[in-house]
């Protein structure tokens, strides 16, 4: 007699319950590590390389002006970088829309120095390059505009250079880091799992005294 679906699926349900039975309560460790590892190795083999590169301005004081306000300014054109306004301006010199460049433009000011970094990033080095000075040019042509009126001007500090090397993550990196994230998420579930019920061992229990010499024995039993 033939076994209908529903009794077929409830056998291949019980021998599969009694197979993860038999495994070690710590198989999620290394199940979990060989996935992150295989994610790993398949970004790093499979994802588009991508490339950065950095050009700087300064922000400068001119005249009367109190230096202490280039740094204001420095903070002030920071913010502007990413603006619409000037990435339709550097669009043409980068070459992408400014869609694109809403992605891949970045800028850092810091709190100490009337310094402004412009990062461009593409999967083309030349690109990267390219879009960095487009950037940082257009910024200093607006501040140009009003320089007059605040009394500080950007300067180029320094010219972006194409990237050698790409800054996403090789195939060994990729590896490493999704063999690092398989693990943490493998310790994560054992330590979350709920244990097994069958054998569990209790706290040391004091037994009888021997010969009346008072010295104790622990014993550990095992309760079912």
């Amino acid at each position: 007699m033939t076994d209908s679906p529903e009794q077929q699926r409830r056998v291949v349900a019980r021998r599969l319950r009694t197979a993860l039975t038999r495994l070690p309560h710590w198989w999620p460790l290394p199940v979990s590590v060989l996935i992150g590892t295989a994610a790993g190795l398949s970004y790093g083999a499979l994802a588009t390389p991508q490339y950065e590169a950095t050009s700087y301005a300064m922000a400068v004081a001119e005249g009367d002006t109190d230096p202490a306000a280039a740094l204001g300014y420095a903070q002030s054109y920071g913010r502007l970088t990413t603006s619409d306004a000037t990435l339709s301006y550097a669009q043409g010199a980068a070459g992408e829309p400014v869609r694109e460049l809403r992605s891949q433009v970045t800028s850092e000011t810091s709190p100490d120095s009337p310094m402004i970094a412009v990062t461009g990033t593409s999967s083309d080095r030349h690109k990267a390059a390219d879009i960095a000075n487009a950037v940082i040019e257009a910024v200093i042509v607006s501040s140009g505009h009003v320089s007059k009126d605040t009394g500080v001007k950007l300067i180029k500090f320094t010219h972006a250079m194409t990237p050698d090397q790409p800054v996403s993550p090789s195939v060994p990196l990729g590896a490493a880091v999704g063999a690092a994230a398989g693990g943490l998420l493998g310790g994560l579930v054992l330590l979350v799992r709920p244990r097994r019920e069958g054998w569990s061992v209790s706290a040391q229990v004091p037994g009888p005294t021997a010969g009346g010499t008072g010295a104790a024995q622990d014993e550990r039993e095992l309760v079912r």
